[in-house]
């Protein structure tokens, strides 16, 4: 996995749709300055590393209380039975990286257009 990959998984994800809420957006104001100021507080010779931590941390734990995490999609019922069908394309189209002859071409192309077909039959049915 790549280290985008692995950065898209680690970030926590908020709800900010509940932000266009007047008495959310109220609360997160609220909750942000209460916090900041008590960060006013801080020394000046602290690290600046750990000033950054400590106002990331407080926007973080803000969001998390007042707006809650972001729930991601899922996938469409008809799309777990295509996985196979994606899976086999990926596969065309690696041999075909590996050896770009045009039996591979044509393989893939067939391949693809399958694939298409099947997806777009599925789609119609939901």
């Amino acid at each position: 996995m790549g280290k985008q990959a692995e950065q898209r998984f680690d970030r926590q994800r908020f709800n900010l749709r509940k932000l266009n809420e007047p008495e959310v957006r109220e609360r997160y104001q609220i909750k942000i300055t209460n916090r900041f100021a008590a960060l006013k507080n801080v020394n000046d010779d602290e690290d600046v590393n750990r000033i950054w931590e400590n106002i990331k941390e407080n926007i973080q734990t803000s969001a998390e209380e007042s707006l809650g995490q972001h729930e991601l999609k899922q996938n469409k019922p008809w799309f777990d039975e295509c996985l196979g069908f994606l899976d086999q394309k990926t596969r065309a189209k690696l041999q075909w990286i590996q050896d770009p002859s045009q039996s591979t071409v044509d393989i893939l192309n067939k391949v693809r257009r399958e694939v298409s077909r099947h997806l777009r039959e599925k789609r119609r049915h939901i």
